[in-house]
């Protein structure tokens, strides 16, 4: 079945399992030193749509997934600067949690690269992945640092 004839609610799973995909991808990318190109390779080959718990997910969209990577990679400069602008004065990327910093930067380069998405979606998509992996207090912080990086990125937004 086409992406287009899918019911809404399985095409919002197959986004979500995509992004839960790239945050994986780029939290492996940052612990091996793998490539970008190597990691979709991996998860495209091995847990596209796998849990944090191992648990199966909704079939990941494959196309966002890469895009999500890419977009993070080809766009990390503006991301990491848009994400230290809203940290802490001194504080610097490499003092967040490893899986922050991949929501963190997912995120970011959606709301670079997606000019399309709604800048609330993305926070809301991320936020609710950040609070699969984390306490109240971290999801807690992950919503501040996006929102303040979605309305600084998109002040039209706002």
């Amino acid at each position: 079945m086409s992406e287009q004839k899918l019911p809404f609610e399985v095409k919002r799973a197959r986004r979500a399992g995509a992004r839960l995909a790239a945050v994986q991808a780029l939290y492996q990318m940052e612990q091996t030193g793998q490539s970008a190109k190597a990691a979709i390779r991996d998860l495209m080959d091995d847990r596209l749509g796998i849990g944090p718990n191992e648990d199966p997910v909704e079939e990941a969209d494959p196309d966002l997934f890469k895009s999500i990577v890419n977009a993070t990679v080809e766009h990390q400069a503006v991301v990491d600067k848009a994400i230290l602008a809203r940290l802490r004065k001194g504080w610097r990327l490499s003092r967040l949690d490893s899986t922050t910093r991949a929501i963190l930067r997912a995120a970011v380069s959606e709301v670079v690269a997606h000019q399309d998405l709604s800048r609330r979606i993305l926070l809301d998509e991320y936020v609710s992945l950040a609070h699969d992996f984390f306490d109240k207090t971290e999801a807690n912080f992950v919503n501040a640092v996006l929102d303040n990086v979605s309305k600084d990125l998109r002040p039209e937004e706002a």
